[in-house]
């Protein structure tokens, strides 16, 4: 029997202007309103490992990526290396 296809989920990254403000919209991408999936770096590893949310593998799609990418609040390249662990530890990462 087929495997069922790994969930998609999408974050709204609209708003997200800080390291709070994205891990809100991670953790309500993934786990609904109010949602955790960490927050920070070592909490998201910690929460990909499981117990808090889905495990890989599953779909992100980033909407508005660039706007964390740019966001002045947020040390440069701190979104990607966000996105650069998600996909280390098995997730899909889609940018838009």
């Amino acid at each position: 029997m087929a495997q069922p296809a790994p969930p998609t989920f999408h974050l709204d990254g609209s708003r997200v202007a800080d390291r709070g403000g994205l891990y809100a919209a991670l953790g309500e991408a993934v786990n609904g309103p109010g949602g955790y999936y960490g927050r920070n770096l070592d909490a998201l590893a910690d929460c990909l490992r499981g117990g808090f949310g889905p495990e890989p593998p599953f779909t992100l799609v980033w909407h508005t990526f660039a706007t964390a990418r740019r966001a002045p609040d947020l040390p440069p390249g701190y979104a990607q290396a966000v996105v650069d662990l998600l996909r280390g530890s098995g997730v899909t990462v889609e940018l838009a």
